[in-house]
């Protein structure tokens, strides 16, 4: 129990801090970038994401912002690579691994979140539509949508962290799998209308919804197969 206890006394140092770090970063590309965005669409309210720039209109203010656009695609995968290595650190199985990557993603997103507000008063709320990724394609929605799949994997995370690990079967893995797949089609559904400069479509919650409880019942009929599997090796069982 104390080494559970290191563990995400661990995660949630990284997570905070990092997710410190990754706001910093998001204000100085404010600065850079929202002067651009105010002279392509001078009726927008400060602070909105959309319309996005389009890959034309970036490449017609110079060479080095396009060149930026490159570096910050580089930066989410590098952002993703040290996500990994701490959860690489924490587990001591492939289990405990994906599991402490669940943990530090989600504290890293919400504090995220919660610094950029105190930053610089952004979102103004729950309902502020973000653009998420750019890898492979722009994910874009309202903050509502990454704080409830954060919180998802917190949660989830940290009861498998508990166990040890969820060795799940194949089937539970795969419904998790397509869970977070389908939640990511949901983020990039509307990707066409957003990177051509379009104002953002409604969110497809119904796809994201979906996503999400599949997700957490393959999640939950892992543990409870894992809580049958116990139950049997009992004596007396």
């Amino acid at each position: 129990m104390n080494s559970m206890y290191r563990i995400f006394a661990a995660l949630l140092l990284f997570g905070l801090s990092f997710g410190y770090l990754e706001a910093a970063v998001v204000v100085y590309l404010r600065a850079i970038y929202d002067p651009i965005r105010q002279q392509l669409h001078p009726g927008r309210k400060p602070g909105d994401l959309f319309p996005l720039i389009t890959p034309d209109e970036l490449a017609q203010t110079g060479p080095d912002n396009a060149k930026r656009l490159a570096i910050e695609v580089g930066r989410e995968a590098a952002t993703m690579a040290m996500l990994a290595g701490i959860a690489l650190a924490a587990g001591r199985n492939f289990s405990e691994r994906v599991a402490a990557f669940a943990v530090v993603f989600g504290l890293w997103d919400i504090s995220f979140y919660a610094f950029l507000k105190l930053l610089i008063q952004w979102p103004e709320s729950l309902s502020t539509w973000d653009i998420l990724f750019l890898i492979p394609l722009p994910w874009v929605g309202p903050v509502w949508a990454p704080i409830l799949v954060s919180l998802t994997m917190i949660v989830c995370g940290l009861v498998s962290l508990r166990l040890g690990g969820l060795r799940g079967r194949p089937i539970h893995w795969f419904g998790i799998l397509a869970g977070a797949l389908t939640i990511v089609l949901a983020f990039v559904w509307d990707f066409r209308n957003t990177t051509a400069g379009g104002m953002p479509n409604s969110f497809n919650w119904p796809m994201f919804v979906a996503g999400e409880a599949l997700g957490v019942t393959g999640f939950i009929a892992a543990v409870r197969n894992r809580e049958y599997r116990e139950s049997q090796k009992r004596p007396g069982s």
